[in-house]
């Protein structure tokens, strides 16, 4: 089975996660594809191949040559809330002309080479999309594809030497829990990769230090006839706390390396209201930096309204992985090297967000991220590229042989 049709076959399964479950799976539908893998992971002829009881999926490409090490390969396999992941019916474009692509005439859903240029790369080749309807699901069931498709070729090629290779499919990466009770000691490898990337060559190694911060505004409601020196509105109170904070430092006014202070969610009434911010920084010194303009923010208000008025809950939440990877740099340089042999150029970029291999990488797993070939993850204009995902396994098979030798 290639790799595009093993990823056709992934991406009917709705596996969307539910940031509002307590549960671990967060949905029970996620388990269904992990029940897949399994099967097709024993027919592979992979060992010690199992689920959990919280829905992580677990497998081993044994070795077959002594003392290399033990390299990871890990993907998700939840799709994004944020856009409906149920009855996905994939579209493939052949030899793509460079034109704008209708993904659902009736709708009037166009994907336009103006609003998407990286199309252009791809004049051509053979893209996948949706109907217009629904997301893909390349997030990150590409992934899962190429991991799948890459140690059933080096199952079939025991002229590749290796060590042992683990594999490991979480669920609820896109809600920030994919790391929370993954098994890093008995997943027992000595460093990993998540194929949860981007375009073709992206290497991530770089991603966010973040925190939330969570602010309850605590107003007084006055009847407004009556009202003078007595309402606090905490509609117009959780507005000036918004202004104060650096408008330079919001998401949209950002790139590459700048930071973010974002307001997220804001509900208010003149009694009460509740605001949800998210802070990020590469800079774990400007990071710092950010959440003293919060706190400061809240503390000048809280002065001018009274004690009280506003409670802030800020927590980190994960940090930048370059820490650990630098420590290990064979990591990247192996990946750079894979994809020079394979006639790809490696483009390293940080990531405007978190994944998995941040909170690995903490947890003692040190796991950066290789690209999948899709973009425009998480709705309706989503696509991969079937070139892309054939070098994507091509590249963690080369990963694994150079390891070998």
């Amino acid at each position: 089975m290639s790799v595009v049709e093993r990823f056709l076959k992934y991406v009917k399964v709705d596996t969307k996660s539910d940031p509002n479950s307590e549960t671990c799976p967060s949905t029970d539908i996620q388990k269904n594809l992990g029940e897949i893998l399994v099967t097709e992971m024993n027919e592979i002829g992979l060992s010690d191949v199992y689920m959990d009881e919280h829905g992580y999926v677990y497998g081993t490409l044994k070795a077959n040559v002594d003392n290399k090490p033990s390299i990871g390969l890990i993907a998700h396999m939840d799709t994004s809330p944020d856009f409906s992941g149920k009855d996905v019916k994939p579209q493939i474009v052949e030899n793509y002309d460079g034109n704008d692509i209708v993904l659902n005439s009736e709708l009037d859903v166009v994907m336009t080479t103006k609003d998407f240029p990286s199309l252009k790369k791809y004049v051509g080749q053979t893209l996948i999309t949706t109907d217009g309807t629904t997301l893909l699901g390349a997030d990150n069931k590409a992934g899962i594809a190429e991991i799948i498709a890459a140690v059933d070729y080096l199952k079939n090629h025991p002229e590749i030497k290796h060590g042992d290779v683990k594999v490991g499919f979480t669920p609820d990466e896109e809600i920030g829990r994919g790391a929370n009770l993954f098994n890093v000691e008995k997943f027992a490898a000595d460093f990993a990769y998540t194929v949860d990337g981007g375009e073709l060559g992206g290497i991530e190694y770089e991603n966010f230090n973040a925190a939330g911060a969570k602010v309850k505004i605590n107003g007084r409601n006055i009847h407004p006839g009556a009202a003078k020196d007595k309402m606090i509105n905490a509609v117009h109170i959780g507005n000036e706390l918004s202004n104060m904070l650096p408008m330079s430092q919001r998401p949209e006014h950002t790139e590459l390396y700048e930071g973010f202070i974002h307001l997220n969610d804001f509900n208010a009434t003149v009694e009460h209201g509740d605001m949800l911010f998210i802070i990020r920084d590469h800079d774990m010194e400007k990071f710092e930096h950010k959440k003293l303009i919060m706190k400061s923010a809240v503390d000048y208000l809280n002065i001018k309204y009274g004690q009280g008025t506003l409670e802030l809950d800020m927590k980190d939440s994960y940090y930048n992985m370059r820490e650990k990877v630098v420590e290990k740099m064979h990591i990247i340089d192996t990946a750079k090297e894979a994809m020079k042999q394979l006639d790809i150029e490696p483009q390293t970029f940080p990531v405007r967000g978190g994944t998995d291999g941040a909170r690995l990488s903490y947890m003692g797993l040190v796991t950066p991220n290789l690209f999948t070939g899709g973009a425009n993850f998480h709705g309706k204009f989503e696509y991969i590229v079937k070139e892309s995902m054939e070098k994507a396994v091509d590249v963690i098979v080369k990963i694994v042989e150079i390891y070998g030798q």
